[in-house]
């Protein structure tokens, strides 16, 4: 039976096909380092833009779309070079505010994986007014460009005019951009320690209630995500679903969760636990384990 990732091949030229299979790493996690794409290049014969745009159904192919059916793929190129796939995550029967976007799925991607800024996104279809308003939060949104087929590219704020940001409400320095918080929290529970260690990294200027999610897989495997909130408010990603579209990355199924784990501040203005559950109760049985920082 095909895999997803089978089927992208299909979708995309034989020469690039052929250069994905021979170079890309394996486990492929949606991850690009700057030798890769220029491994890519030379064995593809495809360059710049024209590359990502034909690699967007492997982005793709990482979706879990059961309530739309419409699979959106989505490459941020961080200030390092490194280029980072997203894809979608709906819950199944779950209210849509759980839901990732693309776009988010990317980001989170390149903020979890250490970058400080991102210089363009590629997507395969034109993001929505919610996506334009998280991508606003991003250090350096000024200059952010967007890259979609058929289309000149063009900077975020040509998409986005009037837009209304951190710096409306006195932050000034953006998502990927802030430093760390000294959240204390005294624990030898190692999945503890790395959503405390997350969460001390998280994005919460204008609740000040820092938060993340930590799962431990039956292996051993454990994945993290952050709070990253947002100055229109309803555009902010929890960290629980931060941590479930990097699973989805990883290709790593929902019933492999065995352990949950939410840090946040005891007298937190707000409160993840509630979202949290709800969204964890759609795809495991899991319980959730709530740990109150200082």
């Amino acid at each position: 039976m095909a895999t997803p990732f089978d089927t992208a091949l299909t979708q995309i030229p034989a020469e690039l096909a052929a250069a994905l299979t021979a170079h890309l790493p394996q486990p492929f996690t949606g991850k690009l380092s700057p030798q890769d794409v220029a491994a890519l290049e030379q064995a593809s014969g495809m360059k710049g833009h024209d590359l990502l745009l034909a690699m967007l159904p492997l982005a793709a192919s990482f979706s879990q779309a059961p309530v739309s059916h419409f699979e959106v793929g989505a490459i941020a190129r961080g200030i390092s070079g490194t280029l980072y796939f997203g894809a979608n995550l709906e819950l199944a029967g779950e209210a849509l505010f759980h839901s990732v976007h693309a776009e988010q799925s990317a980001i989170s991607h390149a903020w979890l994986a250490g970058e400080a800024g991102l210089t363009e996104i590629v997507v395969n279809a034109s993001p929505c007014g919610h996506c334009r308003q998280f991508m606003n939060e991003l250090n350096g949104a000024d200059e952010l460009i967007i890259v979609l087929p058929g289309q000149d590219n063009g900077a975020l704020h040509h998409y986005l005019p009037y837009a209304f940001g951190p710096s409306d409400l006195g932050v000034e320095v953006g998502l990927m951009a802030a430093s760390g918080q000294a959240l204390q929290l005294e624990s030898d529970d190692a999945l503890v320690n790395a959503a405390l260690a997350a969460a001390r990294l998280s994005y919460a200027p204008y609740s000040h209630s820092p938060s993340a999610v930590a799962l431990q897989c039956q292996d051993g495997q454990v994945f993290v995500g952050r709070y990253a909130e947002n100055a229109a408010f309803n555009p902010s990603l929890p960290p629980m679903q931060m941590a479930l579209a990097d699973m989805a990355r990883h290709r790593v199924g929902f019933d492999r969760i065995q352990r949950a784990v939410l840090v946040e501040l005891a007298d937190a203005q707000i409160s993840q636990a509630t979202a949290a559950r709800a969204a964890l109760a759609a795809i495991s049985g899991v319980e959730l384990a709530i740990c109150h920082a200082e």
